[in-house]
């Protein structure tokens, strides 16, 4: 596993909310929803014109949990999201222009990886913990196994159909070190701000991780 303090936070965590912010009004108390479930990283993903000024209000006003920018696929894109105050950054899968923007940025990142030839690529590029995505689609627990074998120094952050259901499956695996789930932050509970809710699945989830974890 990657030694930046970072990475070793997601995996302190073992579930990462993946989330999609459509109003940057709702940043604030989201996050602070998830803290108070004992869940201390978000992963805002670019999917929305609000996601860059999500990024920098949760940086600027709850810098006790871990601000992770999703679904960076450009170089520009990394540039934009270490200037909003990301502390690290995750993308769906692995190309030689955004690592080498990475390394500009000094941010440790999570490349995506799927098949063994994306593997081959992220580990060309010291490139030792990925998220596997899509995770479910990609095969899940019997592709990470399979994929162990030829590469038994990566690590992972399965993300794409993770949920309660098939969390234990993924966390038995000792290659991977956290899980990425929207299941976390519904995004009916966002809109409707019922943060009580999602206060109540970061507890769920960190509970159900702590077990499984012994």
């Amino acid at each position: 596993m990657s030694n930046e303090p970072e990475i070793a936070r997601l995996a302190a965590c073992g579930v990462v909310p993946v989330v999609v912010i459509e109003d940057v009004h709702l940043a604030v108390p989201l996050a602070r929803a998830l803290l108070a479930g004992g869940i201390d990283v978000i992963e805002v993903t670019l999917r929305r014109p609000a996601a860059l000024a999500a990024l920098e209000t949760i940086a600027r006003e709850v810098p006790e949990i871990l601000s992770v920018a999703g679904t960076v696929v450009t170089p520009a894109q990394v540039t934009d999201v270490k200037e909003a105050g990301a502390q690290a950054v995750v993308s769906p899968g692995f190309s030689e222009a955004v690592d080498d923007a990475m390394r500009a940025a000094g941010l440790p990142w999570l490349p995506g990886v799927a098949t063994a030839s994306d593997c081959m690529r992220a580990v060309a590029a010291g490139r030792l913990t990925c998220k596997f995505f899509p995770a479910e689609q990609a095969g899940g627990t019997s592709a990470l196994k399979a994929l162990s074998g030829p590469f038994p120094q990566m690590k992972f952050c399965p993300t794409g159909g993770v949920g309660l259901n098939n969390l234990a499956d993924y966390l038995a695996l000792k290659q991977v070190i956290c899980v990425g789930g929207s299941w976390l932050v519904p995004a009916d509970a966002i809109a409707n701000r019922d943060w009580a809710r999602v206060t109540r699945l970061a507890k769920e989830a960190r509970e159900r991780v702590k077990a499984l974890r012994g």
